[in-house]
């Protein structure tokens, strides 16, 4: 089992939803974020003062997935999130020793 986890910018996570569920996936944990990346954030000006924002707010989505589905979902998440410029985010894969549903003790891909 792998858990995939992508930072990805926030007006595409409807996108990586939708396609995510066409790609069938029935569960997904995602939450608020803030870093940066090669972009090292941005100056803005506001009231006409300069200044700089350091961290870039992001979205963090979480799946887990079986072994053989965890390429195809990258794949998906790519496609979804992609704009081509820089700040499109990352996605990194992590093995899993086990998951467990609370509600029903089920382990392992039944509990996916």
């Amino acid at each position: 089992m792998k858990l995939i986890t992508a930072i990805i910018q926030p007006h595409k996570l409807d996108e990586v939803k939708e396609a995510l569920a066409a790609a069938g996936v029935h569960g997904l944990t995602v939450s608020e974020a803030n870093g940066y990346g090669r972009q090292r954030g941005h100056t803005e000006i506001y009231r006409g003062a300069e200044y700089t924002v350091d961290l870039i707010p992001k979205i963090r989505v979480e799946v887990l997935s079986d072994d053989a589905d965890a390429e195809t979902l990258v794949d998906v998440i790519t496609k979804a999130a992609g704009t081509g410029t820089i700040g499109d985010g990352k996605i990194w894969v992590a093995p899993l020793d086990s998951v467990t549903r609370v509600r029903t003790g089920e382990t392992g891909s039944a509990a996916i």
